[in-house]
């Protein structure tokens, strides 16, 4: 609805026709609504599948004056209703009262967030729960990541290196994490932490202070955006993620699957996804958190069982959220709703 973003060039790279409908962020536009009503029209799909909310208000009520049967909708949460702008809380309550009749099937990519829109008003049952897939070619066991990373940014041999893929947002609270790194003590010493994401970096004065009122400046590494993240993850001996909120944290399913076990906070769907490959400790608890770190250092010492908890990460996003999994439970739908419609 907005611009091609970060994928739109990805896409048309491989062949894929994308159209841009260049609408500001947040709000609908008379000319990118023609726009989308023409498009619709003239390509004729058999299914509109929608993302998120004004996507699904917008491209759902067009699709169906396009003539679409079958309409799709995609959520993911959490909304957070302090956070929430007042025009994204309106769009929320009239996707809720349209759910009873104009989508088809509501994709959620959670069970944290289809019990979330339940909640919200969302019609029970047309919500269909597809985890996210993940491409385990792309996000691999690399032996000399580690390495490469410690060369690049001179880190000491030896230690533990942790890590968190995280933009700098209040749901992500790096300030739990730097809690935890401050509680290590003494060990904290031999613990490097690398910090990726947008905002995560020196020019951030609020990141910095953080850091700085916590004692652990020696500690993190602020490496700000980065493209090579699977490497990074693959370098890490534990990838931690120490949000308040989350719906289903991708950078969790990513670091198993380069077979970096995880250290997550109970938010959203986190503890199903890790299971019994890695720890789950309370949101917003920096002891628990530190005292997870703390096991983690003590099994990183036996070689055996560390390397059965590594294969074990991998292999659960392996047979439990493959991407080929991922599309063929959308193909599932897609196709079950078409069907009706024949």
């Amino acid at each position: 609805m907005m611009d091609s973003g970060v994928y739109g060039p990805r896409l048309a790279a491989k062949g894929v026709s994308v159209q841009a409908l260049q609408m500001p962020r947040g709000r609908a536009t008379l000319s990118g609504a023609v726009r989308l009503y023409r498009l619709i029209r003239n390509i004729k799909p058999d299914v509109v599948q929608t993302w998120m909310y004004h996507s699904d208000l917008i491209g759902g009520v067009i699709g169906r004056l396009s003539g679409v049967k079958v309409i799709c909708w995609g959520i993911r949460g959490p909304f957070d209703a302090a956070r929430t702008p007042f025009s994204t809380k309106a769009v929320i309550w009239a996707c809720a009262r349209l759910s009873k009749w104009l989508p088809a099937a509501i994709i959620s990519n959670s069970e944290y967030a289809m019990h979330a829109h339940v909640n919200a008003g969302y019609v029970p049952a047309k919500l269909v729960v597809i985890p996210n897939g993940y491409s385990v070619d792309d996000f691999r066991p690399d032996p000399a990541a580690r390495q490469r990373i410690e060369r690049e940014f001179n880190l000491p041999k030896g230690g533990l290196l942790l890590g968190m893929i995280a933009r700098f947002d209040p749901h992500k609270d790096h300030e739990n994490l730097f809690g935890a790194l401050a509680a290590l003590g003494a060990v904290a010493g031999s613990v490097t932490c690398l910090l990726v994401g947008a905002g995560v970096d020196s020019t951030n004065q609020t990141f910095v202070y953080l850091a700085r009122q916590y004692g652990v400046e020696g500690v993190v590494r602020l490496l700000g955006p980065r493209e090579d993240v699977s490497t990074i993850m693959a370098a890490l001996d534990i990838h931690i993620l120490s949000s308040a909120a989350e719906s289903f944290p991708n950078v969790i399913a990513e670091a198993m699957a380069c077979g970096t076990p995880c250290i997550t906070a109970d938010v959203g769907d986190a503890a199903k996804i890790v299971g019994t490959t890695g720890w789950v400790v309370p949101p917003s608890n920096s002891r628990a958190l530190a005292d997870a770190i703390v096991d983690g250092m003590r099994e990183l010492r036996d070689p055996v069982k560390w390397g059965a908890r590594k294969s074990a990460a991998r292999n659960r996003i392996i047979h439990n959220y493959g991407i080929d999994q991922m599309v063929a439970q959308y193909n599932r739908v897609w196709s079950e709703h078409v069907n009706e419609q024949s």
